[in-house]
């Protein structure tokens, strides 16, 4: 039986937030990357099996608004702890994929009272010497999809669809509130690795081997600054872990929140 989402509207901190929500279980928050959340995937109706799966759409995302206090990527950590509070959140386990990976860190190094367990797939938000990262900036919409993903067919598919008006419209403003976040320095916080010590909670740290945006490298340098982390990293596999291999992500994902349970 596959699990059914709702859609809601929260309003936090002045803005406007679009929130999907389904599965019965403990809470488990999604933090999309600069693509955004339109749609519900399947690593997420499968997760819903045995959590409350909530995926919200960061300000300045698609359907949610486009706060005039949002000016970079420590703006969004305080406004998710705002959000999980205003939603009494608590014993939240949290999957980051790239930026919301990144994130995902951020909020913890100011506060992890609420938080269970993270799984960061992908995250940028450090800089690693001699690793050069993709610049998604630099490239075409076609070459953004294609290097995504190890897998061309699911590049093929996605942009065998012809775009429509709403698609290009939400991909610009998501493009937009991505540069606002990541541009200057691309990609990471200059500072954030002084800080992932603090990061307590039970963290796995998830890859995919062949990553063009920020490459498998990097899963070493996060496992050199939050050493109690485990690392998977996923064969034949892009950016997206959760997208192009679902089944084998959630595999992953569920032997590392056994793991936290024994």
């Amino acid at each position: 039986m596959t699990t059914s989402f709702t859609s809601e509207v929260h309003t936090i901190d002045g803005c406007r937030v679009s929130l999907k929500r389904g599965g019965k279980g403990p809470t488990l928050l999604f933090l999309h990357g600069a693509a955004g959340a339109a749609m519900v995937q399947p690593f997420m109706t499968e997760l819903a099996k045995s959590y409350e799966v909530l995926v919200p759409e960061h300000p300045g995302y698609g359907a949610s608004g486009e706060p005039d206090w949002m000016d970079n990527i420590h703006d969004l950590a305080y406004f998710y702890l705002d959000f999980m509070a205003l939603l009494k959140l608590d014993n939240v386990t949290v999957i980051g994929s790239s930026i919301g990976g990144w994130l995902a860190l951020e909020i913890a190094v100011r506060s992890a009272e609420r938080i269970r367990a993270m799984s960061l797939v992908g995250p940028s938000g450090i800089h690693v010497q001699g690793i050069k990262r993709g610049d998604l900036f630099l490239w075409t919409p076609e070459e953004r999809v294609r290097n995504l993903f190890a897998d061309q067919s699911i590049a093929d598919r996605l942009l065998a669809v012809p775009p429509t008006p709403e698609f290009i419209e939400t991909a610009i403003k998501n493009m937009h509130t991505t540069a606002k976040l990541v541009w200057e320095p691309r990609l990471f916080d200059p500072h954030l690795h002084k800080w992932l010590h603090r990061v307590k909670v039970p963290t796995q740290i998830v890859w995919g081997e062949n990553d063009k945006i920020l490459p498998v490298g990097y899963a070493a340098g996060f496992k050199k600054l939050i050493p109690h982390a485990r690392v998977d990293i996923l064969p034949n596999c892009g950016h997206l872990p959760q997208t192009e291999q679902p089944e084998q992500f959630v595999k992953l994902f569920r032997e590392f929140a056994a793991a936290i349970k024994a």
